[in-house]
C-alpha cells in the first residue's frame, strides 16, 4: 500500500513537472506574439500616418481637392493651438 502511494506521488510530481514546462512554452509563445502584435500596431500607425502624408500631399498638388487641404490645415492648426495651451497651463 505505501509502494502504490509512493508511485501515485512520482506520478503526480511528473504530470506537475510536465504541465509546468508546457505553461513555460505557452508564456513563451504568448510574450512571442504579444511582440508580434505591437509590432503591427507599430506598422498599421506608421502606415496610417504615411497614408495622410500622401492625402496631403495630393490635396496640395494640381487637381488635388483644395477643400480637402483647407480642411486638414485646419485639424492640424486646431491640434497645433491644443499642444500650446496645454504647454500654457
Amino acid at each position: 500500500m505505501l509502494e502504490d502511494v509512493r508511485k501515485h506521488i512520482e506520478k503526480l510530481i511528473a504530470l506537475y513537472e510536465a504541465e509546468k514546462a508546457e505553461n513555460e512554452r505557452l508564456r513563451g509563445e504568448l510574450h512571442a506574439c504579444k511582440e508580434t502584435g505591437d509590432a503591427y500596431r507599430r506598422q498599421v500607425l506608421e502606415l496610417e500616418s504615411t497614408i495622410e502624408t500622401l492625402k496631403l500631399t495630393e490635396a496640395f498638388t494640381a487637381g488635388g481637392d483644395h477643400a480637402a487641404a483647407k480642411e486638414k490645415m485646419d485639424q492640424l492648426i486646431r491640434e497645433i493651438d491644443k499642444c500650446i495651451s496645454y504647454l500654457e497651463s
